[in-house]
Order: structure tokens, then sequence, then C-alpha cells
């Protein structure tokens, strides 16, 4: 026997058939409740990282991470400053646009767009837009030819095809006319249709820059901003703080966190809650061993007695308990880990296999994004072998308390 006789004597006591049906079923149910909540935790936690990455990949991945603003004078040096911009190992490219609100016409129908004028050139190397082209590509936008690209539910909306005519109308930019003062305006031919499956597709409306320019009646090379693509949006404020200080003052810089930051401050609170309340049915699971191992103290009275006049120390004693309690909390952590990671891997395949509709009518694709990380894996496991070593330590400490004379005394 190699291992200490405490280690052994827990063990044994973990493996012991001869206890009661009452303390063999609260320690089953420990056991089940900690494999249930540590496989639930990994699997929500997987889907919710899925949610968050798509999240980021269709609103980051559109939305400007960093815009740089002349404060309504235009850049004359362009691409200068885009090749200084793009020495920054954190940008991922630059590319100069113009933006406006405007209404967009189709016959019969009206809605309120954001028009973007960029140039394809730098904008089909960075932008998601040139990777969710549904129909068409970037490459139609060219200067003169008044072409526009708009998503697939604006599309839907306005229910207009490719070649159809659209009007496009300035609010903010009006011009005298015999009839008065009147909005801007000018017919655009539909050449593209994107789909980045968010709400940019219903708002967001692209023509080439300087079409753009020329509806806004600006000089034909006119840019205002400069955006930044870059590897990790989450260092738009660092950048920013780095332009900041070599701006002087004569930029106006804003970030991504501008417009969309509360909303994925949203989502970390939602991520972070169901971490928090499923953790908890970690703990209450884990702190089941607690009763069953009372139970086991109290029925293994007289063994404890005969081992301590046998010369086991109190603090071996103690050392019985932990190990019979951590053997089981071992097998849930262990067992809930390994059930965790094949739910979450097989999980489309289970709803599907079972024809569940979990994200609802709405949706046409029905697979959930999966986005297992090893890390929180690991602190999940952890976290749940923590909670089950805190919870053997008080019925241990009731256990090397035993009094060997008062037990004994009527054996």
């Amino acid at each position: 026997m190699f291992q200490p006789v405490s280690l052994f004597i827990g063990y044994r006591y973990s493996r012991s058939q001869s206890r009661s049906g009452f303390v063999s079923f609260i320690t089953f149910f420990s056991i089940a409740g900690i494999l249930l909540g540590v496989a639930s935790l990994i699997t929500v936690v997987s889907v919710m990282n899925g949610f968050e990455g798509q999240l980021k990949q269709r609103i980051l991945g559109l939305v400007p991470h960093v815009v740089i603003n002349k404060q309504q004078q235009a850049f004359t040096n362009v691409d200068l400053l885009i090749s200084q911009y793009s020495k920054d190992p954190r940008v991922k490219g630059a590319t100069p646009y113009l933006e406006s609100e405007a209404f967009i016409q189709a016959p019969g129908k009206l809605q309120g767009v954001l028009v973007q004028g960029v140039y394809p050139e730098f904008e089909k190397q960075h932008a998601l837009v040139a990777q969710k082209m549904q129909v068409g590509n970037l490459d139609t936008l060219q200067s003169g030819q008044y072409n526009l690209i708009v998503g697939m539910a604006l599309a839907r909306k306005l229910g207009v095809k490719i070649g159809d005519k659209l009007r496009i109308a300035l609010p903010n930019k009006t011009i005298f006319t015999p009839m008065g003062r009147v909005p801007v305006q000018r017919t655009f031919t539909l050449s593209g249709v994107f789909q980045v499956s968010s709400q940019v597709d219903e708002h967001m409306v692209l023509i080439h820059a300087q079409d753009a320019a020329r509806l806004m009646r600006k000089p034909k090379d006119y840019v205002d901003n400069i955006r930044l693509y870059l590897y990790d949006a989450f260092d738009a404020d660092a950048v920013k703080a780095g332009l900041v200080n070599n701006a002087n003052g004569k930029f106006d810089i804003t970030t991504w966190n501008a417009s969309q930051g509360n909303l994925f401050a949203a989502v970390q609170i939602e991520k972070n809650m169901m971490w928090l309340m499923l953790s908890l049915i970690v703990a209450v699971a884990a702190f089941n061993i607690v009763s069953a191992l009372v139970m086991v103290v109290i029925d293994k009275q007289g063994e404890i007695g005969i081992l301590q006049t046998l010369g086991m120390k109190r603090h071996q004693i103690l050392h019985i308990f932990i190990t019979q309690g951590m053997v089981n909390g071992l097998w849930g952590t262990i067992l809930g880990a390994i059930a965790g990671v094949l739910l979450t891997l097989n999980i489309n395949s289970i709803l599907s296999f079972f024809g569940v509709n979990i994200l609802g009518s709405g949706f046409v694709a029905q697979t959930l994004p999966i986005d297992l990380k090893a890390e929180q894996v690991v602190v999940i496991v952890a976290s749940a072998i923590l909670m089950s070593l805190t919870a053997t330590l008080y019925p241990a400490y009731r256990a090397s308390k035993t009094q060997p004379a008062e037990v004994l005394r009527n054996e």
C-alpha cells in the first residue's frame, strides 16, 4: 500500500456499498448535480461565446472601428495619411469615405438610410461587405455611373431588383428651384446586394465616393472621413489615444464604442449573469456533499473511534473525509466536463435530430454558433473542484473532533 493510509481509507469509504440507502441517494444526486451543472455551464458559455463572436463579426465588421474626421473640412493628403495610419501593427487597413443621412425612394416606397461614399479599391480589401455580397460586387461602383449597393433586407423592403432605378435625396442639403427649396436628389441604379445578417442590411447604402461628393455638392475628390479597420476592434481606445496625441486637435477621432459600446456592454453583462447563475447551480450541487458527508460521519462514529485508538491523528481523520468528498466531487466534475464538451460539439446535430427549432421560425439557419474555449473549460473544472473541496471541510472537521472515549463507551 503505497498511498497514505488516510487517502486509502477515504477512497475505500467513497466506494463502500454498506452505507444506508438514504446516504447513497444523497451522494448520487450530489454527483449528478455537479455533472449537470458543469456540463450546462460549458455548453451555455460556449454558445454565448459564439453569439458574441457573430455579433462582433456582423456589426464590428462593418461599423468603423476608428473614425478620423476633418471637422467639416476635406483631407488634402489622403494617400499619405492612409499610408501613415497603416503602419500601426494594430491597424488592418485604412479607407477614406463620405457619409450622410438620406432618403431612398422606390416606386411607392420611401426609407431613411445612411449613405456612404466609398472607394471600392480600398473597401474590397478590408470591409466585410465585400465578403458578403450576394449579387454583384463592389467594382460595379464606378465614378460617374451612379450605381448603388444596398442590403438584402432593404432590397426586399423596397421590392427592387438589380437594374432598378432608385432615387436618393439628402434632407440636409437643399437647392433653390422654380418650385422653391427642395432636397438635393439623384437617381441611381441598383448594381449589387449584400447581406451581413444584421440591422445594417436595412439601413446602409453604398455609392462611389466621387458620386457622393457630387451629390453633396462637394469637389470631386472631397473626403472628410478616414476609417481604420483593426485586427482586434477592442484595441480601438488604445489606437485612438495614440492618434489624439499626434493630431494636435486638428482631427475629431471617435471609435465604435460611441455607437455600439452599450450593446456590447449589455451582452457582456448578460454573459456574466449566465456565468453567475450556472455557477450557483454547481455550488448548490457541490454543497450537497456536505449533507452526504455529515451522515457518513455519523454512521462511521465507531470506526473513527477505533482508528483514533489505533493511533491515527486528527489531521489524518480530516484527510479521510476530505478524500471521500473530493472523490465524489471529482467524479461529478470530470464526467460533467466530458459531457459538456461532447454536448457542445454535437448540440446542432442533436437539435437537428430531434427537430428542435430553438431560434424560432424567423431564422432560416438553425445552427447555433459555438465557440468552445479550453481556458474557460479549465476555469469551470477548477471552480467546481474548489467548491467540492470547500464543501468537505466542515464534515471532515466534525469527524476529526470525534472523542473516541465517548463513542466507544457504549460499544
